[in-house]
Order: C-alpha cells, then sequence, then structure tokens
C-alpha cells in the first residue's frame, strides 16, 4: 500500500455457504483513475462492488480507502470517507423531486449544518446542471425516462463529494444515445474524483477506462491497459462462448 492508492483490496473474499462468490481478490485503485472492472455474468463483480460501497461484509480478507480499513464499517461510515456509488437497481426517492433526491444527498456532507439551505440548493442544482438535468429539478424523480433516472443517480452519488465514485453497470438497460450521453458525462468529471465502475457494455469501457480489470468465476484474472486486456489470450478464453467480443 502506497500513499497513492485510493483504494486496496487484500485478500477479499466473500462466500455465500459453501459458494465462494469472491475468492482472495487482491485490486489496487490509483487517484483519478478511471478504472472499470469487467467480466462474465457470475464473476463476482457486483458482489466486489457490495463489499467496497458496504452493503454486504467480507468473509475474509481487508478493505482499505485512502489507506484507513474500512472493512467493518457500515455504509455511512464509508460515504463519510469519500466513497459513494451508483447500483443496479435504483435507490431514488420516486415520489420526491429530482432536486429533492439531490439535496438528500448534499446534506449528507460532513458538516451540513454549517451551511445554509441555500447553499445546499445551489450545490444541488450545480450538480443537476453538470449531469444533464438542467430543465427537470422540479419533476419527480418518477416521471423521468430510465436514462435520466441513471443521470440523476450519479448527480445524487456526486452530492456527497465523493473521492471514490462506484458505478454498477450505469448504461444498464440505456438505448445507444443514452450510453453515449452518459459516457461524456462521466468523462467530463473531474479529476480528483476517482471512478472505479463496472459495465458490460465493453465499446463504452474501453472509451471511458485507462485501467480495465477482468475478473472470471469470482477470482482476479488480469489487469492491465484496454490494450493490454485485449490482447490478452487468457481474457479471450474466459469470454469463450459469451457474445462479448475483447479484440480490437
Amino acid at each position: 500500500m502506497t500513499a497513492h492508492d485510493v483504494l486496496q483490496l487484500r485478500m477479499v473474499s466473500r462466500h455465500f455457504g459453501s459458494f465462494r462468490a469472491l475468492d482472495e481478490v487482491d485490486l489496487t485503485v490509483r487517484p483519478g483513475a478511471r478504472h472499470a472492472i469487467i467480466g462474465p455474468n457470475g464473476a463476482g463483480k457486483s458482489t466486489l462492488f457490495g463489499l467496497i460501497s458496504g452493503t454486504l461484509r467480507t468473509t475474509a480478507g481487508t478493505i482499505l480507502v485512502d489507506g484507513r480499513d474500512v472493512t467493518r464499517l457500515p455504509v455511512h461510515r464509508r460515504v463519510g470517507l469519500g466513497v459513494a456509488a451508483t447500483f443496479q437497481h435504483s435507490s431514488l426517492f420516486l415520489r420526491e423531486t429530482v432536486l429533492e433526491n439531490v439535496l438528500l444527498s448534499v446534506n449528507r456532507r460532513p458538516n451540513p449544518r454549517s451551511r445554509s439551505r441555500d447553499a445546499a440548493i445551489a450545490q444541488a442544482r450545480e450538480l443537476l446542471d453538470r449531469v444533464g438535468l438542467p430543465t427537470r429539478h422540479d419533476l419527480t424523480a418518477a416521471a423521468l425516462s430510465h436514462g435520466e433516472r441513471r443521470q440523476l443517480e450519479v448527480a445524487v452519488a456526486l452530492g456527497t463529494a465523493p473521492r471514490l465514485l462506484l458505478l454498477d453497470e450505469p448504461a444498464a438497460g440505456m438505448s445507444p444515445a443514452e450510453t453515449a450521453r452518459l459516457t461524456e458525462l462521466i468523462a467530463a468529471l473531474p479529476g480528483e474524483i476517482t471512478v472505479l465502475l463496472i459495465e458490460h457494455d465493453l465499446d463504452m469501457v474501453f472509451e471511458l477506462a485507462d485501467t480495465v480489470t477482468v475478473m472470471h468465476l469470482g477470482r482476479h484474472l488480469k489487469t492491465g491497459s484496454p490494450d493490454e486486456v485485449r490482447a490478452s489470450a487468457e481474457v479471450r478464453t474466459a469470454y469463450l462462448g459469451t457474445s462479448m467480443e475483447v479484440t480490437p
């Protein structure tokens, strides 16, 4: 572990009875990275995100954020340390307005009482503008399209001012046009936010990521640049029999 690592997993495992969803996974994420995790269905990707975010507990191993052991910390403590996540299944408050969803997140930042409500609203509006929802503030979240809800989820995650942003299949269910907008959104995030994402859309992955980790059957298979992963024979073997294409 160095002072430059935002996240490190050391021999992290998660077992469900006799089933090893994750088996002794090591992973290091450097600050400012656009780091993607890919792999066939059942590779353990979403389980890994659950362990990093705190929604699941490890069976064994250690998780470090900025050098601090967070392995046993609950979700809200990790949020306070700069970890935020979006998941495959929406956690939005559908009856609340778009602005209110983001306000709830902004108010989870450290020392929220030191800011006025007007300042919090201004921050929430700025985030909605950043993710491409400048005219949707007063709509309920339920009134948004699927793609817009995914954009809102990113705004909600950014509301806590994270240093590490976890995106679990952010493009799932999106049209090509919506995926293109989301890709632009993620690419435009400031460099001080480190992004770790799971995504099945490999075109999106190879456009965004500077580092790619491949998982297979609950284990770490390979980490490298997009070009190194594309050229890997072992990665091709892992994907054999699926519809995913990993070669140029």
